[in-house]
């Protein structure tokens, strides 16, 4: 029996559920919010089964982004979850999107921050709940626009020490506690 794959609307549901309850909800992020109530995020669903496939739908979405008036789409996230399902296929998988964003005469423009339900830190072990900070339901592509970044670490107090806060806040939490935090029972 083939493995059933989630419907578009699974899909987005729980990485909306996903942005809400930890990445907001946790104050990991602490520019989400802001993007989130304006409804200024755009939410890509890519059915691609291949990493070539995938590298498409981000071009297109690279695109798509750089052209839209940023009042209506500030950012762009890019949710594959038909490939890239091991995390080591989905890092390898980050050098060839850089080259993308490159090609397209982007970078500088725009940047790819980098989320997957196994991701793992370099320098944490795997165990480690400070990982989840860049886990999400299924591998995705935050595509963001390096002006609005700048602007937001500018405005934020301390921005350079956000990775700290979040490595106190989830292993203040543990693993359980996310785990709670995703089902929205915390």
């Amino acid at each position: 029996m083939p493995l059933e794959l989630p419907a578009v609307d699974v899909v987005l549901r729980d990485t909306q559920n996903w942005l809400e309850r930890a990445v907001i909800g946790l104050g990991l992020c602490p520019f989400a919010r802001a993007v989130h109530v304006k409804r200024q995020i755009r939410y890509f669903v890519s059915l691609a089964e291949t990493p070539e496939a995938l590298l498409e739908d981000l071009r297109r979405e690279l695109q798509a982004l750089s052209e839209a008036d940023p009042e209506l789409i500030e950012t762009t996230f890019l949710v594959a979850p038909h490939v890239l399902a091991e995390f080591l296929d989905y890092n390898h998988f980050l050098g060839r999107a850089s080259r993308v964003l490159e090609a397209l005469g982007l970078a500088g423009t725009l940047q790819i921050a980098s989320f997957h339900p196994d991701y793992q830190f370099g320098d944490i072990h795997a165990n480690d709940v400070a990982n989840c900070s860049n886990r999400s339901p299924y591998p995705s592509l935050h595509l963001l626009r390096e002006a609005s970044v700048s602007r937001a670490v500018e405005s934020f107090p301390e921005a350079d020490r956000i990775f700290e806060k979040n490595v106190a806040t989830l292993r203040a939490l543990g693993h359980e506690g996310w785990e709670r935090t995703l089902a929205g029972t915390s």
